[in-house]
């Protein structure tokens, strides 16, 4: 399938490494000019040159530094199409410094990031938004009460993005993945630093094993991309069966 990504400008937070970088993988290989940020100077220009994209150490809970990254990225490649907005806090702690990490990375950086793409997005053919819930923000599980919130809130967020631009001909989305594994993310910390905690984990995934990021990275692209043109205000879950609710 062609997703119709050939010549489009995308914006991918948290591309170094995980869904994010799988995420800057797949548009560059579908020949989309990418732009990626993360937080780590070195990771980033690492990722940046074998990808062959625009990439800016970025540290997303800094309005100016992420609204600057965003309006120079545009300049560089000549417009903006995709956001993809992928960075987390994982502010799991049952505390207020949780509640405040998870306010400004995972909801805010979102929100200022759709509010500086808008006017580039607004002049797209093929504008679309796609923001990186999670699982945790459709049920209670182990991780902490602000990680599951702002989750949610992220999915109740696109799908007010979704209603109110789609006179203008912008989507917006939400993709729920499931437990994901890659080298250096969060669950190969939690198997190294808590076997216990991470064999509760597995247990709980019916086939048997935790997502590759590439697995997460495939929904993601596809709702961003002219193939899925009139996929407007869903929230994708990717999870292997891990979920028990009915999404209706």
């Amino acid at each position: 399938m062609d997703l119709g990504l050939k010549g489009l400008k995308a914006l991918v937070t948290g591309g170094s490494k995980g869904i994010g970088r799988r995420c800057a993988e797949i548009l560059v290989d579908e020949g989309a000019q990418v732009a990626i940020c993360a937080r780590t100077e070195a990771d980033v220009k690492a990722a940046a040159a074998e990808l062959g994209a625009h990439g800016t150490a970025v540290d997303v809970s800094n309005k100016a530094a992420l609204e600057a990254w965003v309006t120079a990225s545009a300049e560089a490649m000549g417009g903006i199409d995709i956001v993809i907005g992928n960075v987390s806090a994982l502010a799991v702690a049952d505390d207020e410094a949780a509640w405040q990490a998870g306010f400004e990375i995972d909801m805010m950086h979102c929100v200022r990031m759709v509010n500086a793409a808008k006017p580039w997005l607004e002049a797209s053919d093929a504008a679309s938004i796609t923001l990186i819930s999670s699982v945790s923000g459709r049920e209670i599980d182990f991780t902490g009460p602000a990680y599951g919130a702002f989750k949610a809130a992220l999915v109740h967020y696109s799908q007010g993005l979704a209603y109110k631009l789609a006179p203008k001909g912008i989507r917006a989305n939400t993709v729920s993945p499931g437990n994901t594994y890659f080298d250096g993310g969060i669950w190969n910390q939690i198997e190294t630093g808590n076997p216990e905690l991470f064999a509760t984990a597995m247990a709980l995934n019916p086939m048997g094993r935790m997502a590759k990021p590439k697995e997460i990275a495939r929904g993601v692209v596809f709702l961003a991309s002219p193939a899925s043109s009139f996929t407007s205000g869903t929230n994708l879950v990717i999870d292997g069966a891990l979920t028990k609710g009915v999404q209706l």
